[in-house]
């Protein structure tokens, strides 16, 4: 871990001193480290990991761990949802399985767009936890690598 540090100081061109002296850890505890006396406790690391913008894991192993890509909807995802989604407001205005309505009313055209937008926003939900549920674990790792 100390080795890691220093590799972070030289990085940022800070001294011990002025870390010691931003986290509150004493210079005496740096040196403990170095030497092998003790241990740095989690706490301290923590501190250390936020003053250099890193994480815990890294300060330890020096290994970063590569930051998931987000995953968005394509062209043809939003083609795909747009499709699946008029074919639902067709049925709806059409019938097929009864009248729209809520509470024994029928919907409103006003009502009926509303309901149009907020399933719109359910089907991209649903379609972005498919693409993360589903999409192999393989390929994932293949695609955050060439980046």
């Amino acid at each position: 871990m100390y080795e890691i540090f220093v590799k972070l100081l030289e990085k940022y061109g800070v001294t011990a001193y002025k870390v010691s002296k931003a986290t509150g850890i004493g210079g005496s505890t740096f040196t403990d480290w170095k030497n092998g006396r003790s241990v740095p406790k989690q706490d301290k690391l923590q501190k250390i990991a936020d003053y250099f913008g890193v994480t815990v894991d890294y300060l330890i192993t020096g290994v970063e761990e590569p930051q998931q890509k987000e995953i968005t909807l394509t062209a043809k995802d939003e083609r795909d949802i747009a499709k699946d989604l008029d074919r639902i407001m067709e049925k709806l205005n059409a019938g097929e399985s009864g009248p729209a309505s809520y509470n024994g009313q029928e919907l409103d055209p006003e009502a009926a767009e509303l309901f149009r937008d907020e399933l719109e926003i359910a089907l991209k939900r649903l379609k972005i936890i498919n693409k993360e549920k589903y999409t192999n674990k393989r390929y994932k790792k293949q695609v955050n690598a060439n980046e």
